[in-house]
């Protein structure tokens, strides 16, 4: 069973996606087109090229087709029928159907990125977390130095053990220079008690 919590998840950690209300349904938009969507009866709504959504249909007996005046724009299928793993599957597949080519042709590219091969990140985060990174256009160490480890973890493939490893092989920023001390006052000379 699936979850809107998961295609959010899914939808949001492409590149250029927006979450947008429309229509009693929560909708994921790149470049102004709708990919997928979710309606408040848990049915998620993918827009795909024609085999995708003939695929779709296939291997979910409940998936029916997503059409709009008689032509079929996809599939679409009970959130709680597809598997966390399938969804994640088919929404990258319906936003690729539904992206700009050159949206399409970047995440293509980092998709073959292998560990080590991604600007100076460790190979040791894995091939997951360096795609993952690369797919959403952090090259460098000094890129992921300047994201926060809440946003890291948000993306698909980027575990806790990737940011300690990318925290630990981030270069030591050089402390801030101090101050240097305002300089101090003679004190004033005592009076003589008597």
């Amino acid at each position: 069973m699936t979850t809107l919590a998961q295609l959010r998840k899914a939808a949001l950690a492409l590149p250029e996606v927006t979450e947008e209300p429309r229509a009693g349904a929560v909708a994921f938009v790149v470049r102004g087109k709708v990919f997928a969507a979710a309606t408040t009866g848990g049915v998620v709504r993918l827009h795909l090229a024609a085999e995708d959504a003939a695929t779709v249909r296939a291997e979910h007996p409940t998936a029916t087709p997503l059409t709009r005046a008689e032509t079929v724009l996809g599939a679409q299928v009970p959130l709680a029928d597809v598997n966390g793993q399938q969804l994640n599957h088919w929404v990258r597949r319906a936003w690729f159907a539904r992206a700009p080519q050159r949206l399409v042709d970047s995440v293509a590219a980092t998709d073959s990125a292998a560990p080590g091969t991604v600007g100076d990140l460790p190979a040791t985060i894995g091939g997951p977390a360096t795609q993952a990174l690369a797919g959403a256009g952090y090259r460098t160490l000094a890129d992921v130095a300047a994201v926060p480890d809440a946003t890291l973890l948000a993306l698909h493939g980027v575990g806790p053990k990737a940011v300690r490893l990318l925290r630990a092989a981030a270069p030591r920023r050089a402390p801030a220079p101090r101050r240097a001390p305002a300089p101090r006052r003679a004190p004033a000379p005592r009076r003589a008690r008597g």
